[in-house]
């Protein structure tokens, strides 16, 4: 797929992936959410990528939804009545699903690693869009929103489900009631960004920590980001035990070994093993 909403480029095992419309603030668009779709599923499979820096071009993170599209602004079919048992056989359709959501869902079933790095407003679905993302830094001058309200309308991309998980169902809700923007500082006071950087630091905050990532194994970093993401809302602690045994048991006789190795050595270790090829059977377990 040639991208002409975003920027792909790969250096030392770190895929940074920029919206790029900055022009327009970097707002999205149906064909942003299918580029995106498509980027996320590209890196998830791709070797040489470990881990992922998204960023975006220009003054802004995005600015939310590009509003000035012709008809429904949200690429919405309003000739059709979609239900919910519609949404169950089939999340993903064409002038009914929601395109951040698919965007989200792409990035939660992603193999690698995905770091945020807002460099500046990020609204709408440039908020929620984040929810999904493992790790949030912001610069000083970024603003966030969760506006949808104050346009008559409710949260998307799956931020019902990522949000509270984040920052709490109480902070999440006020969130979302009311539409406030707030600043970089804010966010990081209700951990929503992990640190706040001036904005020639950011870039290079989230490389350091994108850096780190890709040491680590592969495999055991794809198993660790799963089963995290999925078994945190497990019913019973029995059900992580039943993933976590096969993970170490498979895992530590792929990388494990080399890991174990290293360290009696006391040497850096040398991971081999990649997440195209080496995934225990069991994985993905969900399915």
């Amino acid at each position: 797929m040639q991208y002409n909403t975003i920027d792909y480029q790969v250096n030392d095992l770190i895929l940074t992936l920029s919206l790029n419309r900055p022009d327009q603030m970097n707002s999205f668009t149906v064909e942003m959410a299918k580029e995106l779709v498509h980027a996320f599923n590209r890196a998830s499979d791709d070797d040489e990528v470990s881990a992922i820096v998204v960023t975006g071009k220009g003054r802004a993170f995005c600015a939310g939804m590009d509003l000035t599209r012709e008809g429904n602004v949200f690429g919405l079919d309003e000739s059709k009545t979609p239900t919910l048992k519609d949404m169950e056989e089939n999340y993903n359709v064409d002038g009914i699903s929601d395109t951040g959501g698919t965007v989200n869902l792409s990035i939660y079933d992603c193999k690698k690693p995905v770091i945020a790095a807002i460099n500046g407003a990020a609204v709408g679905i440039g908020a929620t869009m984040l929810t999904a993302m493992d790790i949030r830094l912001a610069s000083s001058k970024a603003k966030i929103g969760f506006v949808f309200e104050k346009i008559g309308i409710t949260p998307e991309a799956c931020s019902s489900w990522f949000l509270p998980r984040v920052v709490g169902i109480s902070q999440a809700l006020e969130w979302v009631y009311t539409g406030e923007i707030f600043d970089a500082h804010t966010a990081k006071d209700a951990r929503f960004v992990r640190s706040v950087h001036e904005p020639e630091d950011l870039l290079e905050a989230a490389y350091k920590i994108a850096r780190s990532i890709a040491q680590k194994s592969q495999v055991s970093i794809t198993l660790a980001r799963q089963m995290m993401l999925r078994l945190s809302a497990a019913p019973h602690p029995r059900d992580a035990h039943n993933v976590d045994s096969l993970s170490i048991f498979y895992a530590s006789q792929l990388d494990g070994k080399e890991g174990v190795k290293s360290f009696l050595e006391k040497r850096e270790p040398n991971f081999t093993a990649k997440s195209s090829t080496h995934m225990p059977d069991f994985y993905p377990w969900w399915e």
